[in-house]
């Protein structure tokens, strides 16, 4: 059915679904796996380390500490443990896990690590979903020396549910009058209960108030801290969804950069054979590059597409790629200049080839150097079209006098201290010389103005394409989106069936316009 309709629309079909390829798997890779669409884009990667310290009462000992889940906005980019001696092993049961070292003999003062480096994903649209039941285990307050905190408790629940309009606000109500100076009954139950945390006594009148809540641990990601006791904040159930609550503040909603470590009534560490047991968290930023991490975030989830990639292969080739993939956007600023606008230039794609040397160059100095080996190939070449060499000779004597030339440049210049012509030597001298061999036809056939044309036109296009290719932008899509070959394949296609007006002609046109 394709090979039915006519080649301009075949043409314009094909370039619109390689365009619309390229863009899809471009649009994939930024989205779905995260790489950055500006270069020099960086992340910041917070290291946290827990480290767990106790006694060791000279036997077996075995240490177990609960570990994070991943949460929509905190990633898990690599985890490590460090113990001297100690067996690693990480235990999962009901969903959640938990890090275990586990010791034949120990004794004295013991110290496991736990690392892991996690980044802020602020662009997610995920949320996290909680599978827990909902369920309330009211505190012992039992007996008759519990009476008095009984009351306050059912006076000071009573009165945040009559100031009140749902189970959010009566919440945020309760720690508030619970953490009022002037409340009374907040006072006595803090004073009764003076051995156990503000959240503790929180979750405590949460429960006797017939709503499901827990604690939660974990731990502020913010420069450079050390030595921190994990952080608690209170999530309670209102009846559809679970919510948090800070109880320094009062407020709903959890911190952006909080990382919870864990959730629920299940202790944070356990310790067998030692005693004197605590759990202590460090955190230090560090600015990564944005690929980086998606990279990592890719070999971890397994995709196929970290192991087909340009990211695989050895420096050194990924190197050549960086810069062999910028030929395609040369080639792209060619085919619009030429087609579209009607600049002539010395052979079809020389001025790719010679943006690619003015890249290792710089500009000026590749202009200069084109120059003087153009000149001087013109000079010989029109002394040994006097000797009626055959072709082959011809343009192999032309070759070695481009190797000489280039040689001599080389020389002078490093005497002289000017180190930038040394790279001469990225000039593709057979294309130099095929070059030099092209100019001097043209010379005898049309004259020196249409070589003057010719060469300034192909020193133009090179400028463009030189432009196109130093610019971060595009080196960046290049190599990081191979993809992007697709829409300049399809941009070529397309701009190679226009048969219209270039914008030269135009105005070589517009004076008979006018007469007429």
């Amino acid at each position: 059915a394709i090979m039915s309709l006519s080649p301009r629309l075949q043409v314009y079909l094909l370039g619109f679904l390689l365009i619309v390829a390229g863009l899809g798997f471009m649009t994939y890779k930024r989205v779905g796996l995260g790489l950055p669409l500006v270069p020099g884009a960086y992340q910041t990667v917070w290291t946290v380390e827990a480290k767990v310290a106790f006694q060791a009462l000279s036997g077996p000992v075995k240490a177990s500490l609960a570990l994070p889940k991943e949460q929509s906005t905190i990633k898990v980019l690599d985890s490590v443990f460090s113990s001297s001696g100690y067996g690693f092993s990480v235990e999962r049961e009901g969903g959640n896990e938990r890090a275990v070292w586990t010791k034949r003999e120990a004794k004295g003062p013991q110290s496991l690590y736990y690392k892991m480096d996690v980044y802020q994903d602020n662009d997610s649209s995920q949320t996290d979903t909680l599978s827990l039941t909902p369920r309330v285990v009211k505190p012992d307050w039992s007996g008759s020396r519990f009476a008095s905190l009984r009351e306050a408790a059912q006076a000071l629940i009573a009165d945040s549910h009559s100031s009140s309009s749902d189970t959010a606000s009566f919440a945020v109500q309760l720690l508030a009058r619970l953490q009022d100076k002037a409340n009374s009954d907040g006072v006595f139950i803090l004073s009764s209960l003076a051995d156990e945390s503000l959240v503790q006594v929180a979750l405590a009148l949460l429960a006797e108030a017939d709503v499901p809540a827990h604690l939660l641990r974990g731990v502020y990601l913010q420069s450079n801290r050390s030595r921190l006791s994990p952080s608690e904040l209170i999530e309670f159930f209102d009846g559809k969804q679970w919510l948090v609550l800070r109880p320094s503040s009062g407020q709903l909603g959890l911190p952006s950069h909080f990382m919870i470590w864990q959730r629920g009534d299940r202790s944070l560490l356990d310790v067998s054979g030692g005693e004197q047991s605590r759990v202590r968290f460090s955190v230090l930023a560090n600015d990564v590059p944005l690929r980086r991490i998606a990279l990592q975030r890719m070999e971890m989830n397994g995709n196929t597409m970290a192991d087909f990639s340009l990211y695989h292969l050895p420096i050194e080739q990924q190197s050549i790629f960086k810069f062999i993939l910028l030929v395609p956007v040369g080639a792209l600023i060619v085919t619009l200049l030429r087609v579209l606008v009607g600049i002539r230039t010395a052979g079809t794609f020389m001025p790719v080839l010679l943006s690619m040397a003015f890249v290792q160059t710089t500009l000026l100095t590749g202009v200069l150097i084109f120059l003087t080996i153009l000149l001087l190939g013109l000079w010989v070449r029109s002394y040994l079209s006097h000797l009626d060499l055959l072709l082959v000779s011809r343009i192999a004597a032309v070759v070695v006098v481009v190797v000489g030339v280039m040689m001599l440049i080389s020389v002078v210049s490093y005497n002289v201290g000017y180190d930038q012509a040394l790279t001469v030597t990225f000039f593709p001298m057979i294309i130099l010389a095929w070059a030099i061999e092209h100019m001097s036809i043209i010379w005898e056939d049309d004259g020196a103005m249409e070589v003057f044309i010719q060469t300034t036109g192909t020193l133009v296009v090179a400028m463009a394409c030189y432009a196109v290719m130093i610019n971060p932008y595009v080196e960046h899509w290049t190599f990081n989106f191979p993809e992007v070959l697709l829409v300049t394949l399809g941009l070529i296609i397309i701009v190679g069936h226009y048969t219209g007006y270039r914008l030269t002609e135009l105005i070589r046109f517009k004076q008979m316009k006018l007469r007429s």
